[in-house]
């Protein structure tokens, strides 16, 4: 049975950092099964219906701007299953959740940052999917839910998005993790924990400081669906927490 991971990608230039996240995110391969193929949830990519990449091969989709010009010439040669794309909408549309597959659209930094410090060789197939800000956390957790029987086929999940995530509050010169970003992630482990997904899903109204950590839920919705994937266990492990910028959350949670 494979793990579903949350893993926050940060700032794009997080791939190219050497800190305590990435080099624990480059030694977890070490720590897990080895997936046969992953489903990565990117936070990056925004659709009104449940997106399905379907391609072979992804080209890279470089969506940041001005930063240094490394940035623009990484490449990540990631190929897709379209076999394995076909069975995630089977098993949205036996939920009868509405799906599309895409065969077109390259891979964004949210997936290909996480992707490329965890397995920097390329060499498992990803199926990229788009998520829903329209939906509500709820109806986020039960697409996961849906997915959640391709652990017992050797896939992995991975949502890639972050938990404090608010551009506006960044302080590029702190070196100090802020109190109210602190105090939300406190919340959202100790709500993990105990696996409340009634709580969860009222965390706009019961999350200290809900608005300033998740003024858009794009970022926030790969924790749920990540979460979902493992609804059959429900058991969440922090595996890294620390902040950039004063509130830029870096965080990743196993669940299984």
């Amino acid at each position: 049975m494979m793990p579903s991971l949350f893993i926050a990608h940060g700032a794009p230039t997080l791939v190219l950092e050497d800190n305590g996240y990435t080099k624990m995110l480059q030694e977890l391969r070490t720590k897990l099964p080895r997936p046969r193929a992953i489903v990565l949830f990117s936070a990056h990519w925004e659709a009104p219906v449940q997106t399905v990449s379907a391609v072979e091969k992804y080209d890279m989709i470089y969506d940041f701007y001005g930063f240094p010009e490394e940035m623009y010439k990484i490449v990540y040669p990631a190929k897709g299953e379209k076999a394995l794309a076909e069975k995630v909408r089977t098993l949205l549309d036996t939920q009868e959740i509405a799906s599309r597959a895409d065969t077109e659209r390259g891979m964004d930094h949210g997936a290909w940052v996480v992707l490329r410090l965890v397995y920097p060789q390329a060499d498992i197939p990803v199926v990229v999917l788009s998520v829903n800000p329209n939906l509500s956390a709820a109806e986020q957790y039960r697409i996961g839910q849906a997915l959640s029987p391709l652990r017992k086929d050797g896939v992995m999940f991975i949502g890639s998005g972050g938990t404090v995530h608010n551009l506006r509050r960044i302080n590029w010169r702190s070196t100090e993790a802020e109190e109210w970003a602190v105090k939300f992630d406190d919340w959202l482990g100790e709500k993990i924990g105990k696996w409340d997904t009634e709580a969860l899903f009222a965390y706009e109204t019961q999350a200290p400081h809900a608005k300033e950590a998740v003024p858009r839920n794009e970022h926030f919705i790969p924790l749920l669906l990540a979460m979902g994937a493992a609804d059959d266990g429900r058991n969440g492990t922090l595996l890294h927490r620390e902040y950039q910028y004063g509130n830029l959350s870096l965080i990743c949670w196993k669940f299984d």
